[in-house]
């Protein structure tokens, strides 16, 4: 039988003990009725049963991870969330001597896997790479069966890459300044492309057009690379897109980058200035990802991530994976990094009712 019965707590031992007192001390009438009333007894009972329940949750927390962890990227292989979720993974893995296995289920814009992770148990072993477009984007575009921070648990922010406005060496135009005189000369004439609507590239034009107070017509593609290929073949004037997607035609000179979303002047594009500088201080903005797991984790396996994933990002070898896409990385505990979730969804809520956007 000691292989079966719980460990109890002193608590509940002392429980079991007021429950059968005048029983035990009067062995010859073993029928005679508790001493206590039986409301009292229902609660010492149900704290019997907890009390080892306790035990076990917090021994499982303290000896996480004892077993594989499931990370869910929620959209394709070889895209940023992917590309930062198993660059985390691999080092998670080393760090603590377990397998943190990176498993990619796209679609609908990061909400399928993001649902399949906020069913899933909060024991620590299911996590989901998740992001402006899975937490933020998609909750304001459409309704969702999961909701963005009560079903969640925000353990870290990676960070993200910027957006760019990038034009056809062919536009008239070598900053922002000078688009926004040329939207007014000619209202409506200029257009320009993003991955589709309600992206990030879609929104960040689209909050750019309502401050520069111009007209220019959004034309959605799927995905950037169809935006990127149609620019540099002269079939459209200008583009808003992550700055990973057209870095190669900026660099190649077949796109010419007016303006970065990013707090400040990237290294690698020391002449393209910010958005911020250019007389649109709110208007910093990345395709942030980040980790995320089940509502009610445990706080000490989420603290333990996110000491750790701050760790990571801030390795030399790390930062420089992520430099040549814009990623400066983040450095928030996972409070602050909650907070932020929900001050992002505040941002942009006016954004997508005012650009009218759905989902596709």
């Amino acid at each position: 039988m000691q292989g079966v019965l719980p460990r109890y707590t002193p608590c509940a031992i002392t429980a079991c003990l007021f429950i059968t007192r005048e029983t035990v001390m009067n062995p010859v009438r073993p029928t005679l009725r508790p001493t206590l009333p039986r409301w009292t007894r229902g609660l010492l009972v149900s704290a019997l049963l907890c009390c080892p329940m306790a035990i076990q949750a917090q021994g499982s927390a303290a000896n996480w991870p004892a077993k594989p962890v499931r990370i869910v990227a929620p959209f394709g292989a070889g895209g940023s969330a992917d590309t930062l979720g198993r660059i985390v993974a691999q080092k998670l893995s080393e760090q603590f001597k377990q397998q943190f296995v990176v498993e990619n289920r796209a679609g609908a814009g990061g909400a399928i896997g993001s649902e399949l992770i906020a069913r899933s148990a909060a024991d620590g072993y299911n996590l989901v790479v998740s992001g402006i477009a899975s937490h933020v984007l998609a909750p304001l575009l459409s309704k969702l069966p999961y909701d963005p921070v009560k079903d969640f648990t925000h353990i870290a922010l990676f960070g993200g890459p910027p957006a760019v406005f990038a034009v056809h060496p062919g536009l008239p135009v070598k900053d922002v300044k000078e688009l926004i005189a040329l939207a007014r000369s000619k209202p409506g004439s200029i257009s320009y492309g993003s991955p589709g609507n309600g992206t990030q590239g879609h929104l960040v034009a689209e909050y750019f057009r309502q401050q520069a107070g111009i007209e220019i017509q959004h034309v959605p593609y799927k995905g950037a690379s169809g935006a990127v290929a149609d620019l540099i073949a002269g079939h459209l004037p200008m583009i808003s897109s992550t700055l990973s997607t057209a870095a190669t035609q900026i660099k190649a000179g077949k796109a010419r980058a007016i303006a970065l979303s990013s707090a400040s002047r990237l290294a690698d594009y020391p002449d393209v200035p910010t958005l911020r500088e250019s007389g649109f201080p709110d208007l910093v903005a990345t395709v942030w990802f980040s980790l995320s797991g089940p509502a009610g984790m445990p706080a000490d396996v989420v603290n333990k991530l996110n000491a750790e994933v701050r760790r990571i990002l801030a390795l030399p070898d790390v930062r420089e994976r992520l430099r040549p896409e814009g990623i400066e990385p983040a450095n928030l505990d996972a409070a602050a990094f909650t907070a932020f979730v929900a001050a992002e969804l505040k941002r942009w809520a006016p954004v997508v009712r005012a650009s009218g956007a759905k989902a596709d």
